[in-house]
């Protein structure tokens, strides 16, 4: 089943549910007082499963946009850099939140990292996005 066919949240959010069970992902310590990038005025105000969640977002971009490196998704997870008066710029997301969230993901084996391309997923990544993505679509019928 086609991931393209499930609303994105939903998605993203049964999976961060699937990755709990995983030992290799999991938040890291004091990640709970990270903001996710430097414009950000506070840290995620669900830093509970906020981990969880990045993860599943990121291993969704690698599916959809694959081989995907940091810089881009950095750039994914940016926003605009409000500078009081001045005009808004674009900013970047947290480098080292999706560093660690890949490092985690290539441990639990659900992308591999392709030389001088990026990162890519799996076919245990694919199955998992998949699998989530029928199962959602059969509640919902």
């Amino acid at each position: 089943m086609s991931i393209y066919v499930v609303q994105p949240e939903k998605l993203i959010e049964a999976i961060a549910e699937k990755l709990r069970e995983f030992p290799e992902i999991e938040a890291p310590e004091g990640s709970k007082f990270w903001k996710t990038a430097f414009f950000k005025e506070l840290a995620p105000l669900d830093s509970e499963s906020f981990w969880h969640v990045r993860c599943a977002s990121i291993l969704r971009k690698i599916k959809r946009l694959g081989p995907i490196g940091v810089n881009k998704l950095r750039k994914l997870y940016g926003g605009r850099n409000r500078g009081g008066s001045g005009r808004n710029h674009s900013a970047k997301g947290s480098g080292k939140i999706i560093r660690v969230a890949l490092q985690q993901l290539e441990k639990a084996k659900l992308i591999e990292n392709k030389a001088k391309k990026g990162r890519i997923i799996t076919p245990e990544g694919t199955s998992l996005l998949e699998s989530t993505a029928y199962n959602i679509l059969r509640q919902k019928s």
